[in-house]
């Protein structure tokens, strides 16, 4: 189930900083605490947010 959030929604919804959301969108880590709010926002399991890959992104 695929849920349509602005990023301003969902800042809002969870309670998140703006430098979170934009953390997000350039694909920094983010704390478990962080999306903890985000599954409690979205009332989803943490499987449903995350994606396992074998790479990391490259320190910039």
């Amino acid at each position: 189930m695929t849920k349509k959030m602005r990023k301003e929604d969902l800042h809002i919804a969870a309670g998140l900083t703006t430098n979170m959301i934009a953390n997000m969108g350039k694909n920094k880590g983010i704390s478990m605490e962080t999306l903890a709010k985000i599954c409690d926002a979205l009332h989803c399991d943490i499987i449903d947010v995350i994606e396992l890959t074998d790479s990391f992104p490259e320190d910039n």
